[in-house]
């Protein structure tokens, strides 16, 4: 399927990233129409499009945006998750590479529904050259009246502020990301209360990503139902998928989402590099369970992921041909997870730490008989809401959906294990006769 780029539809476009050049696509057109409706109508065009949030979980975003208390008096604030630590997730770095304007417009027609004055853009601190677009895309915005005070001579005022994080992926998840604005350690807080409730400096926020906003201006200028005709009921709109991996091209493509898998491995990136054969592939990112070669025909979309077992996540599809030694690949990822792991809660501190353990002992050749059983304990005391953000998920379910659907790899290599070393016993300073303890 060869569909005309929507989000995508500036690269390639001369001095992309300039306002004059936003302004000649018909950029902001769509701000000002927003100026002229209530926030009220935003949030119901935005509903009525069925558009879910592109960072991860899928959730509705004109429900989540009506989470705002409709009293509240005091501020409140929009911010736009452009951390994108998602292994396997480099979507939302192309928005802003080749449309920031796109971006800013879509902050402010958000902010605007959510009734916020002030926007922050939390951008990931490897993301120097991405961060400065964005500055100074805000810059000319501000210097043309689209931000600032009294927003094209109308009565609202917004100001967008991008803060620059510290490389963390616990920060991804939207209160760890609060927290790092505040000022303090990214650790995620309890839910409830949800940020829409008490988020930025306790005040009610929205957190929506990068693609998420970037599709807002086309919502306002086509129409919800326009967007609703893209994809499938419950799924609609276009979708960007960040393909890496043993795959000929791989590369961010923009594809109407519910297309399957193979069209996206196969037609738009070009099949298996070096003519090999396809093993498996992530279909979110890392932290989605995996899917085997024979399930290539589920729909890119959120429901049939999730009715396959996996889940759509950020689109990151991550492509293993069959030189890949799966046992290898589920070392290396609870290795990164382990890293990331904020610590506060056990299932994960421990968890992850204790997968690499078992990991790491079957690939020095050591594995046990109950290896295979105990990881997937681990996996399932680390899951399903046993932690207080997804990170205890993000680690136990891919490495849970490798070892089923792949136990064979596994059990050949604990089959052909040695007994481990026994442990030296340390030599203790106070334990030599020398020292005359105990006379």
């Amino acid at each position: 399927m060869r569909v005309d780029p929507i989000l995508l539809r500036a690269r390639g476009t001369p001095d992309s990233q300039s306002l004059t050049a936003y302004l000649a696509a018909g950029g902001y057109n769509a701000w000002e129409k927003v100026l002229q409706m209530t926030p009220e109508a935003v949030t119901a065009e935005v509903t009525l499009s069925e558009l879910r949030g592109r960072g991860g979980a899928g959730f509705p975003t004109g429900r989540k945006w009506s989470f705002i208390p409709k009293d509240h008096p005091g501020p409140r604030y929009l911010v736009c998750n452009a951390d994108e630590s998602e292994p396997g997730t480099f979507k939302d770095r192309e928005l802003i590479e080749h449309d920031p304007h796109l971006v800013v417009e879509g902050i402010a027609i958000a902010a605007f529904a959510i009734k916020a004055s002030t926007a922050f853009v939390y951008i990931r601190g490897e993301f120097v050259r991405w961060a400065k677009i964005l500055e100074r895309a805000i810059a000319e915005a501000r210097n043309k009246g689209y931000l600032g005070k009294g927003v094209l001579g109308s009565g609202y005022s917004l100001e967008i502020v991008v803060h620059r994080g510290a490389g963390a992926y616990i920060c991804g998840e939207e209160t760890a990301l609060i927290e790092s604005i505040e000022g303090k350690r990214g650790f995620p807080r309890l839910k409830p209360p949800f940020p829409a409730v008490a988020g930025l400096f306790g005040k009610p926020t929205i957190v929506n990503n990068v693609e998420t906003l970037a599709c807002l201006p086309h919502i306002i200028n086509r129409g919800a139902k326009w967007f609703a005709s893209i994809g499938r009921p419950r799924n609609t709109g276009p979708k960007l998928f960040c393909v890496s991996g043993h795959v000929q091209r791989p590369g961010v493509v923009e594809l109407p989402l519910g297309v399957p898998f193979r069209e996206i491995i196969f037609e738009h990136c070009g099949g298996i590099r070096d003519g090999r054969e396809l093993k498996a592939f992530f279909p979110g990112g890392s932290s989605a369970p995996i899917l085997s070669a024979d399930q290539l025909d589920v729909r890119a979309d959120f429901d049939a992921c999730a009715e396959a077992g996996s889940m759509l996540g950020s689109g990151g599809v991550i492509v293993l041909d069959d030189t890949v030694d799966i046992v290898e690949a589920a070392a290396n990822l609870a290795h990164f997870y382990a890293h990331e792991s904020c610590g506060q809660c056990t299932p994960c501190r421990e968890g992850s730490d204790w997968a690499v353990d078992i990991l790491e002992r079957i690939l020095d050749g050591h594995g046990r008989p109950g290896d295979l059983e105990l990881l997937q304990r681990i996996c399932t005391y680390a899951s399903g809401g046993m932690t207080i953000c997804p990170l205890g998920d993000a680690f136990a379910l891919p490495i849970a959906s490798m070892v089923k659907k792949f136990a064979g790899e596994f059990e050949r290599r604990i089959a052909a294990a040695t007994p481990s070393p026994p442990r030296k016993k340390p030599v203790l300073p106070w334990s030599g006769p020398s020292h005359g303890f105990g006379r």
